[in-house]
C-alpha cells in the first residue's frame, strides 16, 4: 500500500506535465493575433498587433512558447487576467477557498444522500424506494445545471421570497463587515466567520449557500445513487453473502458490514469523479448565484476571451481531476481489503 502511494506520487507531475502540454497546444488553435489579444492593454499596442506577437514571442514555434510559458509558470506567473485584473495566480489564490467552501458543504449531502438513497434501493429491489430511486435519479439527472439552478431561485426567491439574493452575504451585512471585518484565515467566509466567533455572518453566508448546494448535489447525485443500487444489488447476490446469512448472522449486519462495504468499490470511483466535478459544476452554479469562486472568474474569463486567465482555470481543474484520481485509487484498498497494490 505504502509503495503504491510513494509510486503514484512520484507519477503525479508527470501527469501533470503532460496535462500542461496538452492545455497550452490547445491554445495554438488560435492564430497569433487572437493570442495577441490577451496582452493588449492599450490603443497604442492594438495598433502595434505585430510587435505584441514579436515581443511575447507568438510567432516562435509551439516548443519554444511552451518552455517560455513553464519557465513562468515555475516560477509562479501564470500570466495576468484582465478578467479579474489580478495576475491568475493571485486570482487562484483569492478566489479558490471560496470554491472550496462551496465544494465541502456539497460533499456532505453528494456523499451521504447518494449512497445511502442508492443502499436503499438495493436492498429493496422493486419495491416503492427503490422505484421512488430510480425516478428520482433519472430526472434529476437529466436536469442541465442552469437549469435547476433558475428553477430554484424563481421558486424560492421570486415567489416565496424566503432564499436570499445573489452573492456571499447579503448587502446590509456588506456594510455591517466594514466595522466588524472578517479575519481571513483559511479564506472560506463561513469558515473565518465561525473562528471569529462572528455569527452574523455565519448564518449569512450559510444561507447564500443553500441553494447553490441543493443545486450542484441534486444534479451530481443520480449517478451515486444509480451505481450504488446496482452494486448493492450484485452484491448481495455474491455466494460470501449467502455464506455469511447462512452462519446466522442479523440481516443488518450482513447488509451493513458485509454487503454494502464490498459493494462500494465501483461507488468510491464515482464518488471521487463526482467531487471533482463539483468544481466543474461551479463555473454554472456560481454564476447564477453570483457566487465570488474561482468556476465565476472562469465563466467570465472564457466571456472576454481572457487567455491566461483561462489557461489558469483549466490547469487547475486538470489538478484538481489528477489528485482526485490518486484519492479514489488510495480509497479502493481501504475500502476493499481483497486489493492489494504492494
Amino acid at each position: 500500500m505504502f509503495a503504491f502511494i510513494v509510486r503514484r506520487l512520484l507519477f503525479l507531475p508527470v501527469v501533470i506535465f503532460v496535462l500542461t502540454i496538452f492545455i497550452v497546444g490547445l491554445l495554438q488553435l488560435l492564430s497569433p493575433e487572437q493570442r495577441a489579444a490577451a496582452f493588449i492593454q492599450n490603443d497604442n499596442q492594438a495598433r502595434n498587433l505585430q510587435l505584441v506577437i514579436r515581443e511575447h514571442g507568438l510567432d516562435k514555434p509551439f516548443l519554444v512558447q511552451y518552455w517560455n510559458w513553464l519557465k513562468a509558470a515555475a516560477q509562479g506567473n501564470l500570466g495576468f487576467s484582465k478578467s479579474s485584473n489580478l495576475p491568475v495566480l493571485d486570482t487562484i489564490k483569492q478566489r479558490f477557498p471560496s470554491t472550496l467552501e462551496l465544494a465541502l458543504y456539497s460533499l456532505i449531502p453528494l456523499i451521504g444522500f447518494g449512497i445511502w438513497l442508492g443502499t436503499l434501493a438495493g436492498l429493496n429491489k422493486n419495491k416503492f424506494i427503490d422505484q421512488f430511486a430510480r425516478v428520482f435519479a433519472v430526472v434529476t439527472g437529466n436536469i442541465p445545471t442552469f437549469v435547476m439552478g433558475i428553477i430554484l431561485v424563481v421558486i424560492f426567491y421570486g415567489l416565496l421570497g424566503i432564499a436570499p439574493g445573489p452573492g456571499q452575504v447579503s448587502p446590509e451585512n456588506q456594510i455591517y463587515m466594514l466595522t466588524n471585518p472578517v479575519p481571513t484565515r483559511t479564506g472560506m467566509l463561513s469558515i473565518d466567520a465561525l473562528l471569529a466567533g462572528n455569527w452574523v455572518i455565519f448564518w449569512d453566508v450559510i444561507h447564500h449557500l443553500i441553494l447553490p448546494v441543493i443545486t450542484l448535489t441534486t444534479v451530481l447525485n443520480a449517478n451515486l445513487i444509480m451505481v450504488t443500487r446496482g452494486s448493492m444489488i450484485e452484491t448481495l447476490n455474491q455466494d460470501f453473502v449467502r455464506t455469511a446469512r447462512a452462519k446466522g448472522l442479523s440481516e443488518r449486519t450482513v447488509n451493513i458490514k458485509h454487503a454494502r462495504r464490498n459493494a462500494l468499490l465501483p461507488v468510491a470511483t464515482i464518488a471521487g469523479f463526482q467531487v471533482a466535478a463539483l468544481l466543474g459544476g461551479a463555473v454554472i452554479t456560481e454564476t447564477i448565484f453570483a457566487w465570488p469562486g474561482i468556476g465565476s472568474w472562469g465563466a467570465d474569463a472564457a466571456s472576454r476571451f481572457d487567455v491566461p486567465g483561462i489557461l489558469g482555470f483549466a490547469l487547475l481543474a486538470g489538478i484538481v481531476t489528477v489528485v482526485m484520481n490518486l484519492v479514489v485509487d488510495i480509497l479502493y484498498a481501504v475500502i476493499d481489503p481483497r486489493v492489494r497494490f504492494d
